[in-house]
């Protein structure tokens, strides 16, 4: 008994159909651009960004009304800014990381980009973007307070920054971020992670200066284990000689090791 033959679609005159082309993945840069959008569309992402503004103006008019007249200069400006930017910056990448489980997004996002290792480093570098433009806006409204500043008392004004202390300043603001994205990553609860970081920005570093008042012993070690301490220095202005590698300990200590296990924790948990 012969085999009956399906009929191809050649010979029913209908052409073959082209193979469908590989989907190419989406670029890093249109994710980080999504990143950049998703951490300011939302109310808490636009008035936490609007706080950062206006925290900003708020710090330079008090340094023009009750700073002495000799402590108008460059660097006061932009230490004045930098105290609310260290608890409102870390908050933009907590919850940056935290929206896709606290608004339970995390299906939408991980269907379309699965790799869910490329969606936190979009994660991470908006982070960083965020922290060189929060310098920007630090030096520049530090620079008109400044130029106010001078004019009302009188005086000429100091410009007592250079670019290592822009520098110092950025990199300052970078770490605080990380460790925002670290207690993010490691939590993935915003409540939970901005808790964790008032605790290590404020509870933590005034617990060790208490213990290093009271306890000689400890005084010395203090640089080493509290990271909150090395980084307020680096705001301040830059670091020298031992303080770098304090800095390099408590950020391997309190920032990387960290932040590899709330990695490795992210990658193998399920998302619902």
């Amino acid at each position: 008994m012969s085999a009956v033959s399906t009929p191809t679609r050649a010979a029913e005159g209908v052409a073959p159909t082209a193979p469908r082309p590989a989907a190419r993945p989406i670029p890093l840069s249109r994710i980080v651009a999504v990143e950049l959008r998703k951490s300011f569309d939302t109310r808490s992402g636009f008035w936490l960004l609007a706080g950062i503004g206006l925290a900003a103006l708020l710090t330079s008019g008090a340094v023009i009304a009750w700073a002495p007249r000799d402590q108008i200069v460059y660097s006061q400006f932009t230490l004045a800014i930098g105290i609310p930017m260290t608890v409102l910056l870390p908050i933009i990448a907590v919850l940056s990381v935290t929206a896709e489980w606290s608004q339970r997004s995390g299906l939408t996002t991980f269907t379309l980009v699965p790799h869910r290792g490329r969606v936190m480093t979009a994660k991470a570098v908006a982070a960083a973007l965020v922290a060189v433009a929060a310098t920007l806006v630090a030096f520049t409204v530090g620079a008109v307070g400044n130029l106010v500043g001078s004019a009302l008392a009188g005086t000429s004004p100091v410009w007592d920054q250079d670019l290592a202390g822009v520098g110092s300043f950025a990199l300052g603001n970078l770490l605080l971020q990380m460790v925002g994205f670290t207690l993010g990553a490691l939590i993935r609860t915003s409540p939970g992670a901005i808790v964790a970081y008032m605790v290590y920005a404020f509870v933590a570093p005034g617990l060790l200066a208490f213990l290093a008042f009271n306890q000689e012993w400890f005084r010395d070690l203090r640089p080493w284990v509290d990271a909150k301490y090395s980084q307020d220095a680096l705001l301040q202005g830059g670091l020298a000689g031992e303080q770098w590698a304090h800095l390099a300990v408590t950020t391997v200590a309190w920032l990387l090791l960290p932040l590899a296990a709330a990695l490795v924790k992210l990658f193998r948990s399920e998302v619902k």
